[in-house]
Parts: structure tokens; sequence; C-alpha cells
């Protein structure tokens, strides 16, 4: 293939993909109810989170704009688009690259694909499950003075929602990420061993651009991180290990 020919291909693959969150984003928007019940559910004391964990929790949500509903259903819908297609996105992405792979290194790269959505997928559940609980439940019920209460706004509780949420879904991608650069060469898992103390300042960075920034946010956003970053090494081949292949 030329080089005109691949921009058709990925041209092709970016289209369908955008199609597919279109169809799903199109879902949320006449859906609203059933997704609204999702994404507020954080918020209500009978979340599972709460009840399990025995913590009396409830936030009231305000709106002081006058087109944040709107656009607060739009991005909820836009998000659970991207989820719910987000395995036929991966798809169309291994048919742009899996032409420019060497034999050897299609299996183990069309695993590392196949893998990624289910990655995905416990990110996403990390961060509505786990993170975004226990960030609410630290910061609504934070207060330098008994005469301060807050009022949490739509919009803020909205992006909150999707940075602990889709964000960390993206991130989780990184061992995915480090299979295929390490089946094509440019990493190895000695590289990845002798850059842990790197590896940790950019988590702390990734942790504190996701969250809230202070430390606590970041501290429960990092631990898993740096865990995948562990979980990456184990997945990551040798430079012998690629020769004998």
């Amino acid at each position: 293939m030329t080089f005109w020919d691949h921009l058709d291909e990925l041209r092709g693959n970016l289209i369908r993909s955008v199609v597919a969150i279109c169809v799903f984003t199109l879902a949320g928007l006449i859906f609203k109810d059933e997704l609204f019940r999702i994404v507020l559910a954080p918020t209500r004391p009978d979340f599972c989170v709460y009840r399990l964990l025995g913590w009396g929790f409830s936030m009231d949500l305000v709106n002081i704009e006058v087109s944040a509903q709107f656009f607060a259903h739009l991005k909820a819908s836009f998000a659970a688009g991207l989820v719910l297609a987000f395995p036929y996105v991966i798809y169309q992405l291994w048919k742009f690259i899996a032409p420019a792979l060497y034999e050897n290194e299609t299996r183990p790269v069309r695993r590392a694909f196949l893998f990624s959505s289910i990655l995905f997928y416990i990110g996403v559940l990390v961060g509505y499950f786990f993170v975004l609980p226990v960030c609410l439940q630290f910061f609504v019920n934070y207060s330098v003075s008994d005469s301060i209460v807050n009022t949490i706004t739509l919009g803020s509780y909205m992006s909150l929602f999707l940075s602990m949420v889709v964000l960390i879904g993206i991130v989780f991608e990184f061992p995915t990420v480090v299979v295929v650069l390490s089946r094509i060469g440019v990493l190895s898992r000695t590289t990845l061993r002798k850059g842990r103390k790197y590896a940790l300042v950019v988590i702390l960075v990734l942790a504190a651009l996701i969250t809230p920034s202070d430390p606590f946010s970041m501290l429960v956003l990092a631990v898993p991180l740096y865990l995948l970053y562990e979980i990456s090494i184990l997945c990551a081949s040798d430079n012998s290990e690629q020769d004998a292949d």
C-alpha cells in the first residue's frame, strides 16, 4: 500500500469509530433518565459502596447556569458513547495496525488489543466504584469552618465524574501500550525495571492532572496506577525473549 492508501484506510477506520461513538451517544441522549440514574448514583446515600462501607453520605447538586443541565447531558452521553463503543474503536485501530506487523509480532499484539478492552472497563469500574466515592466522601465532608456550607454545582460534579471514570479507564490502557512497544522492540522489561523511580514521578504528575490535585485523591489514584506499571513489567518482553521469537 502507498502512503495515500494508508491515509485512506486510516480515514475509513476513524469514520467508522466516530459513527459508532455517535450512535451510542445518541442512545445516551434518548435514554436520559437511565443514564443519569447511573451518573448520579454516587451522590445518593443508598449507593452500594456507601452501604457496603457503612458511610452515611449524600450530596445535593444545584444548577446556577442556564445551559448547565443541557451540556451535562451532552457530556454524559458522549462519555457513555465512548465507553460503550470502546471495543469497536480498538478493533478498528487493530485493523489499521495489523498489516504493518511481522508474523512473530501479530499474535502477542493481537492478544494485547483484545485484553485492552478488559483493562479499560476495569479502569472505568475502579474510577466509578472506588476513586470517585472516596474523593466525594473526603471533599464533601471536609470543612475549614462550621459556618461554611458546601454547595456543589452540577458542572463541578460532572467534571469530577468524567475525570475519575473515563480518564482512569483510558489510563488503564498503559499495559497494552507497553506490550505493543515491547513486541516491536521499543521497550524491554529491563528498561521498565530501571525506570521505576522515573515512572513513579510520572504517575504522581498524571494523578495530579486527573484528580483535583490534593494529596489524598492523588494517592488514591497513584496506587492502582503504580500497580499497573508493575503489571506492565511482567507483561513486557526482554530483548533476549524477542530475539528467541
